[in-house]
Formats: structure tokens, C-alpha cells, sequence
């Protein structure tokens, strides 16, 4: 049996062992804590360890800034499903998902599997390029989320400037980022992972081993399938993923990207799932518009749509990024990785064709 192989069923069945452990974790706040502590101790201690042990190189600031193109080429992608699919951009359902699409959350979906197959030196650089992305889910995706409120409603008064003020601060004082700019000035005065104290780099490694099997068993205690627009949820997710590769198969190619690890890294980390804080700002603004009782149909997001999209969105990208990664390096070569991806999107098309064949033959 192979390395990859022996790795792959070793990380599903800790999410087994999730599913298994759920009868356990009978309420959300349980199942929250194990998060807290993933995202609050194991991640950060894990990205600090990964980013101490490399040379840091000017060239590496521009991946945050690749990122950020890459959230808005996934923006102004999103619209090219709802014709698709039937969906109307200015509608509750069109704003939501132009809210989620972009998003990405490598903690959770992605990083533990970096970690395991690419090794630390590719999870410093996923977690730069998460720089990136946290600007834009924070800071871009509010203000969007707020000119569609705006455009919506007719009285409602903002405040942006303290809102983005509070988010910038939220931003730097989470505990990732607080460490990732602990370790670049580190690293800026000649300071790294071998010269810090033991008792230190102890504390780090211990909390860093925390991070695989938690993240995983919380993903098995996590996973929800609701009903509702489940159909339409799982198509979306399929063309967000297709439509990523394509954009990752061009950008590999642009950037004359060759090493195996690297080709990778830019297929996996922009698969991940759905990011928490487009349904923060959806929440915000949505606990507006229920205060001022604003009947569903008339209200700027769709509450529902993105709650679901988040519960499928973990365990799919999950699933997807230990499929490609278990692959060893298939997936490293631009023209299967483009063809995988127009694939993915006419898989997510053919539900809504079939339904609409369907409805003109009960018509004829």
C-alpha cells in the first residue's frame, strides 16, 4: 500500500471517528469549542512552526496579493452559473451566492492535508496567501454586502467606517494572523524556529500535533445534511470547484509555475470550502431587515441558502482536496487540471438540463 494511500484512509477514518462521536457532542456549543481550539491554538501554533523554518524571500508578498485575485476572479465568475441554473444576480438567492462563492477557509478544509502530504514549507505559503484572502472575506465582502443592502432598502443608515475599523482590528487580533506577523518580524531580525527557547518551541509542537485529528473529527461532527435546496447547493459547489481549476490552470500557466508542490498548493488552497464570514456580514444585515419584519422575498440575502452552503461546503472540499491530494502528482499538469475542471462544471449542469428537458416534454 502506498504512503498517500495509508494517509488517506488514516485521515477518513478520524472523520469516521467524528461521525461516530457525534451521539456525544449533543449540542452546537460543544462542537464549537473543538473549533475554537483548532482555530485559536492548533492552527496558529502550526502555521508559526511552518513559517519560523523557512527563508523568507521578498518574492513571497506577492502571494497574499495572487490570492486577492483570485477571490475577485471567483466574484466576477459567480454570475456565469446563474444563467445556468436559472438564478437571478439581483435576487436574494443570486446575492447570497455572490456573497459565498469567492470565499475561501483553508483552516478547516484544507491545511491539515497541506500539512500532511506537502509538507511545512507549502503550509507557510498557504498561509500567506490566506493573508489575502482574510482582506478580502473581511473587509471587500462587507463593503459589497453592503452596497446590495443599500441598493435593497431605501432608509437604512450605515457605518462603514467603524465597521471596517472593527474588522481590520478582529483581523489583527486573531490569533493566526497575531502569530504570522509575530514570525515575519522574527524572521526580519534573523530570528528562527532552531534559535528560540526549548520550553518555547515545546509549547509549539505539542499544540501544533493537536491540529489533524481535531480538525478532522470536527468535520465529522460537523457535516450536516439538510434538507431544501440541496440540489441546487450541490451543483453550485460543483461549478465553484470547476470553475476554480480552470482559474488555477491559468494562473499555473501564466506564472510559469513547474514545481510539483507548488502546482499543487495553487489547485488545492483556492478549493477550499466556503468561508464563516460572508454569513457574518449576511447575518448582520439580516438582523436589520427581520427587525424591521421585511417579508422574505423582499429581504437583501437569502439566510437559509447560506447556512446550507456552508454545511455542504466543509465536507466537499474536504473530500475534493484529499481526492487530488492522494493522487500524488496527476493533478500537477495544467491540461488535465483545466479538463477536470470543464468537467466538474458540465457535471453541474446536467441536473438543471435534465429538469428543464423534462419540463418541456410535460409541456409538449
Amino acid at each position: 500500500m502506498s504512503d498517500a494511500l495509508q494517509k488517506t484512509i488514516t485521515l477518513l477514518l478520524l472523520i469516521a471517528l467524528g461521525l461516530v462521536l457525534r451521539s456525544k457532542f449533543k449540542n452546537k456549543e460543544q462542537t464549537n469549542g473543538i473549533k475554537e481550539i483548532v482555530l485559536s491554538v492548533a492552527l496558529p501554533s502550526t502555521i508559526f512552526i511552518s513559517l519560523m523554518k523557512i527563508e523568507m524571500d521578498s518574492t513571497l508578498f506577492i502571494i497574499p496579493l495572487v490570492t486577492l485575485v483570485f477571490n475577485f476572479l471567483m466574484y466576477f465568475s459567480g454570475p456565469l452559473a446563474f444563467s445556468m441554473f436559472g438564478i437571478e444576480k439581483n435576487s436574494s438567492t443570486g446575492r447570497t451566492l455572490m456573497m459565498l462563492i469567492p470565499s475561501l477557509a483553508p483552516g478547516l478544509s484544507c491545511f491539515p492535508f497541506i500539512a500532511e502530504f506537502l509538507g511545512e514549507k507549502s503550509l507557510a505559503i498557504a498561509a500567506l496567501a490566506d493573508v489575502g484572502n482574510k482582506f478580502f472575506v473581511l473587509i471587500t465582502l462587507y463593503l459589497l454586502a453592503m452596497n446590495m443592502f443599500l441598493k435593497n432598502s431605501t432608509d437604512e443608515e450605515t457605518n462603514t467606517g467603524g465597521k471596517i475599523k472593527s474588522l481590520l482590528l478582529s483581523m489583527v487580533q486573531e490569533p493566526i494572523n497575531l502569530l504570522i506577523i509575530i514570525a515575519i518580524v522574527l524572521l526580519s531580525i534573523g530570528v528562527n524556529y532552531t534559535t528560540l527557547p526549548v520550553i518555547m518551541t515545546d509549547i509549539f509542537d505539542k499544540t501544533s500535533a493537536l491540529m489533524t485529528p481535531l480538525v478532522l473529527m470536527f468535520i465529522g461532527l460537523a457535516v450536516q445534511l439538510k434538507d431544501g435546496k440541496k440540489g441546487l447547493v450541490s451543483s453550485i459547489l460543483l461549478f465553484r470547484a470547476g470553475i476554480t481549476m480552470v482559474i488555477s490552470s491559468g494562473m499555473i500557466y501564466v506564472f510559469h509555475i513547474t514545481e510539483p508542490s507548488m502546482m499543487l498548493l495553487a489547485i488545492v488552497v483556492p478549493l477550499s470550502s466556503a468561508s464563516f464570514w460572508p454569513l457574518a456580514h449576511i447575518s448582520a444585515f439580516h438582523a436589520k431587515e427581520e427587525a424591521k419584519a421585511l417579508p422574505k422575498e423582499k429581504r437583501t440575502f437569502d439566510m437559509e441558502l447560506a447556512v446550507l452552503m456552508l454545511a455542504f461546503s466543509l465536507p466537499f472540499s474536504t473530500l475534493l482536496i484529499l481526492g487530488i491530494l492522494s493522487t500524488g502528482t496527476f493533478f500537477a499538469n495544467p491540461v488535465i487540471l483545466l479538463f477536470s475542471g470543464l468537467a466538474l462544471i458540465a457535471a453541474a449542469a446536467v441536473p438543471s438540463m435534465v429538469s428543464k428537458a423534462y419540463l418541456r416534454l410535460s409541456k409538449a
